[in-house]
């Protein structure tokens, strides 16, 4: 199953996403099918930058955003 998630950047203790869209077997921080953007929770308010038309067009292509992507795409629009 193709799954919209988010896959960990940055250093120890200092996280950084990117929201990307991959097959549910892949390991978390593994490969990618797609990168629709980015999300910082560190900044205040939590930086969330996705391309929505993107994210749109593989939600109707079946894949399955996780919990947390899910409320990420409410507050970008989706």
């Amino acid at each position: 199953m193709v799954k919209i998630r988010l896959r960990r950047m940055g250093a120890k203790k200092a996280p950084f996403y990117r929201v990307v869209v991959a097959d549910s077997r892949y390991p978390r921080d593994g490969r990618f099918i797609e990168e629709l953007g980015t999300y910082d929770p560190r900044q205040n308010p939590a930086a969330v930058n996705i391309d929505v038309e993107r994210a749109q067009a593989w939600i109707k292509t079946g894949a399955q955003p996780t919990d947390t992507v899910r409320d990420l795409l409410k507050k970008a629009g989706v």
